[in-house]
């Protein structure tokens, strides 16, 4: 079972900003005030594009400064890693769309040229052709007819053609996965009925199926190791003259060249490392990249959990394995970010009292650490974002992800409080809530103690409970297979909501009143139970893990509740709304649910864990799907957003670095180019 870093956690749903309002020039750290700071940048399809700021790094000094663009420059090393992981042709039609739009010399005023600009776009936003969300492939708005224009007066692009290839041949070759909605059309299936590897697109594995997927790595597991390694998280499984095997990213082995890039920058970050036990961190990270070794990768995360004194820190590597349908694969991604000290308080006291917390869970007894060890909080600013984090990022981050070192090393638990604050004021003014709130009470209660609810279930969700829990002897990680995912965020989200409604936390000085917890509880469930399905297609299921998560539970709470009406369905002038009618009673379900799921993963039950999902988090209801896409279509607002980067301006004397600032590009397709001008070190041509 997957232990998620969480890295995609608890999006903010349907923050995005009506207006297309559009910065005009860079703007550097110091010459703004924040609240002057233009968060939104541009909206097209599903998708709006914002920047965040990095308060503080002027603060920083110049070492500091210096360790913070390193490790940037590592994160946009591994760009065509997550690219080539989602789909084994994306890195060829990313360079053919980005050809045709540096070389096209037809005219760029037409409709279907706006149109081809928004399927590059949203190529680049995906990471390839599949949607980031709901991972159904792309379907151009264009002809494959006006595709063949766009090559064809392109005389000066340089194509990806194998050796020998004929233009006729590229051609047949191309347009097929660009345009055939039968190729490849799941990045992630999670159909139980069908072969999981083969109805999914990602390129974690070639020439096998599930089956003998399963019975590989069945094969080579210990179940009586107590430090297990996570078994394939590096690595391709392919089949070669019958014979399965794995190929290992690392130097020198798959993803060589990139892999080359990222520890060329990494050594540079352990050379102005604030302190040895930093730099021991890096140092161990690059062993792991050169030999590909996750025993290599597991005393990395040991050592990286245990570095509380830096004050900037980083996530770089294989980490998350949402993206494999078997939940084994880790997709790349980094993150790199310092600590905003004076936030920090808030993490640091729920983090102080993680054993509290843990006595005081609804679970069985036989599911709880008798001793929590290391759990770790704080929030962060973040300053650069990559992989499979970039353009679109989570809000908070919970790793290691193995339980073994989880439960006996602990976990570092982070909130991205700059990119949520980027989130809030980009949806500012949007309507959003005077549409789907059932009062004005739950909106002035989601204005005072919106942000606040928010930022507090991150922190739960992500120190507390993620770290919660063990599993039992015996029991497998992988045990739940598909459903992991959406299981262990739910998880997650239940100890939040569980005790964002304990007068602990009002004791703690934590926050002020249990108001704070209302306003959580009004946004959750109308986003589990309506908002959400703001980014579902009609007649689509339900396959994100976190949509699943949030569904499940407020589903599952509505139906138990209903004998009581703590959750009432209320048509209001022709609306559907969800009012919450007794929060106690709403908070004793949540904590009825998490005994359950906890029950779930510690035991490995994976019918359960099955029925669960399958019954409470999958289905959608048809009619309230129509009435929500329709009522929030008149909003204007893209349901999903995501980020360009700022850059590191460098200023050096005689080859030495003197001081480094930070500005804020305000060009989303010349940030892209950028980064496949300079970060491409992937060939994108397909191989013989």
């Amino acid at each position: 079972m997957k232990k998620l870093n969480r890295l995609l956690i608890v999006m903010l749903m349907a923050a995005v900003v009506a207006c297309n309002t559009k910065v005009e020039q860079k703007t550097t750290d110091t010459e703004m005030k924040k609240d002057d700071f233009k968060y939104l940048l541009e909206q097209f399809a599903d998708l709006k594009i914002m920047r965040y700021q990095v308060p503080g790094f002027d603060q920083l000094t110049l070492d500091q400064k210096k360790l913070v663009y390193y490790l940037s420059q590592a994160a946009l090393c591994g760009r065509d890693i997550i690219f080539d992981q989602n789909y084994k042709h994306n890195l060829m039609v990313r360079n053919t769309l980005e050809e045709i739009y540096s070389n096209y010399e037809g005219d760029r005023s037409t409709p279907d040229f706006q149109n081809f600009v928004v399927y590059l776009k949203r190529v680049w936003f995906s990471n390839g052709i599949h949607h980031h969300y709901s991972t159904d492939k792309i379907i151009p708005d264009f002809s494959q007819d006006y595709f063949a224009e766009l090559v064809s007066k392109s005389p000066k692009a340089e194509f990806p053609f194998k050796e020998g290839e004929s233009m006729d041949e590229f051609m047949g070759m191309i347009v097929p996965v660009i345009f055939d909605p039968m190729v490849a059309p799941k990045r992630l299936s999670q159909d139980p009925e069908k072969d999981l590897i083969l109805n999914s697109a990602c390129n974690f594995y070639e020439g096998v199926t599930e089956e003998e997927a399963v019975k590989f790595y069945d094969k080579i597991k210990d179940p009586n190791d107590p430090e297990p390694i996570s078994y394939g998280l590096n690595s391709k499984l392919v089949k070669e003259n019958g014979k399965i095997k794995e190929e290992v990213y690392k130097t020198g082995g798959l993803y060589g060249p990139a892999i080359e890039k990222i520890v060329f920058w990494l050594e540079k970050a352990s050379g102005v490392a604030e302190n040895e036990h930093q730099k021991a961190v890096i140092d161990k990270l690059v062993e792991f990249y050169k030999t590909g070794d996750l025993k290599v990768f597991d005393e990395y995360n040991v050592l990286w959990v245990n570095d509380l004194s830096s004050h900037i820190d980083f996530v770089n590597g294989f980490i998350e394995v949402y993206g494999d349908p078997l939940g084994l694969k880790a997709s790349w991604e980094s993150v790199v970010n310092f600590k905003d000290m004076e936030a920090t308080k808030r993490t640091e006291i729920i983090s102080n009292n993680a054993q509290w917390f843990e006595d005081h869970s609804p679970v069985d007894d036989r599911f709880k650490k008798k001793e929590v060890k290391g759990v770790s909080a704080k929030v962060i600013t973040v300053a650069q974002l990559g992989g499979d984090c970039y353009p679109s990022t989570p809000i908070g981050i919970n790793l290691p992800n193995a339980d073994w070192i989880r439960k006996e090393h602990g976990s570092k638990s982070v909130t991205m409080e700059n990119i949520t604050y980027a989130y809030d004021q980009a949806a500012l003014g949007n309507g959003f809530m005077e549409e789907f709130c059932y009062s004005q009470e739950e909106i002035e209660l989601a204005k005072k103690y919106g942000s606040l609810a928010s930022n507090l279930h991150t922190d739960l969700h992500e120190c507390l409970g993620h770290g919660s829990g063990q599993l039992l002897p015996g029991t497998s990680p992988d045990a739940l297979k598909n459903y992991s995912s959406a299981l262990e965020e739910s998880r997650a989200d239940l100890f939040a909501l569980y005790y964002i409604m304990d007068p602990k936390m009002v004791e703690l000085g934590i926050m002020p009143t249990l108001d704070v917890a209302k306003a959580e509880y009004n946004s959750y469930i109308r986003n589990g139970l309506m908002t959400q399905l703001t980014r579902i297609e009609s007649g689509k299921d339900i396959e994100q893990a976190h949509m699943r998560n949030r569904q499940l539970i407020a589903k599952w709470c509505f139906e138990k509740g209903s004998a009581e009406n703590v959750i009432e369905k209320v048509t209001k002038d022709g609306k559907t709304y969800f009012h919450i009618t007794d929060y106690d009673k709403l908070r004793n379900l949540f904590g009825e649910l998490l005994a359950e799921v906890q029950r779930v993963k510690s035991e490995g039950d994976y019918e359960a864990g099955k029925m669960l999902v399958e019954t409470y988090a999958v289905k959608v209801d048809p009619v309230l799907h129509k009435e929500v896409k329709e009522r929030f279509g008149k909003l204007n607002i893209a349901p999903y957003g995501g980020f360009i980067n700022p850059v590191f301006d460098v200023a050096e004397e005689n080859g030495e670095i003197k001081d480094i600032k930070i500005t804020y590009p305000d060009d989303y397709t010349k940030q892209m180019l950028k980064y496949s001008e300079e970060f491409s070190f992937l060939s994108p041509v397909e191989p013989l």
